[in-house]
């Protein structure tokens, strides 16, 4: 009698069909790759950040007026970014011809129509796209220290102020890319911070040395 009565309780531990599986598979696989996509984001804004700001301290220890920094700022955001653009364009576009290498090896080009192998185009990196978002993720980034210093004629308020908001920003996209990477986020944070800070502290050191050797 209690067997019948278990057998006859509804069960809740229904197996999923194939498509809800399937479709649970493309959600994480998507979610996978925009978290891939704000992570490198978030890199490329933080090395324009970084590398911007030690450059403008660099040249700031050893011309002081805010012209040149500023100058020294611009050039590197366009260097950094087009630098950034073309190396992302290459390196993804020679994975993209070994992935589609791979596929005409295995012979699926060949028994595809036209649609599926252009659905199968769709999933391989975009080199464009890889490109364009280091470009501008390395700009954005570039252009925290850029604003904090442009309307700074004290050269001693201009620097502190450099320092304070690459600081703050440093925290965040540190603290983001931990958040992303599932890592601990302070110790991440804090970790990108003492390395900021070493970046520019020796940037500033090494060319205040060259500039007072008179070279």
């Amino acid at each position: 009698m209690a067997a019948n009565q278990a057998n006859d309780q509804p069960s809740f531990n229904v197996a999923k069909s194939p498509d809800v599986e399937q479709q649970t598979q493309n959600d994480e696989l998507d979610y996978t790759k925009r978290g891939q996509w704000l992570r490198a984001a978030i890199l490329g804004a933080n090395d324009g950040l970084l590398s911007t700001a030690s450059l403008m301290i660099g040249v700031g220890a050893v011309r002081k007026d805010v012209e040149t920094m500023i100058l020294s700022g611009v050039a590197g955001l366009v260097a950094g970014a087009c630098s950034m653009a073309i190396g992302e364009f290459v390196s993804v576009y020679s994975q993209y011809d070994i992935e589609m290498a791979q596929l005409k090896r295995e012979g699926n080009t060949e028994n595809m129509g036209v649609e599926q192998l252009h659905a199968e185009k769709e999933k391989l990196p975009n080199p464009w796209h890889a490109a364009g978002a280091s470009a501008i993720s390395f700009a954005v980034g570039a252009l925290v220290p850029l604003l904090g210093a442009a309307f700074v004629k004290d050269y001693a308020v201009r620097v502190g102020l450099i320092i304070a908001v690459v600081s703050f920003s440093l925290l965040m996209f540190g603290g983001l890319g931990a958040f992303l990477g599932k890592a601990p986020i302070a110790k991440s944070a804090l970790r990108v911070l003492i390395g900021g800070w070493m970046a520019m502290g020796a940037t500033y050191g090494l060319t205040k040395l060259v500039g007072s050797s008179g070279l």
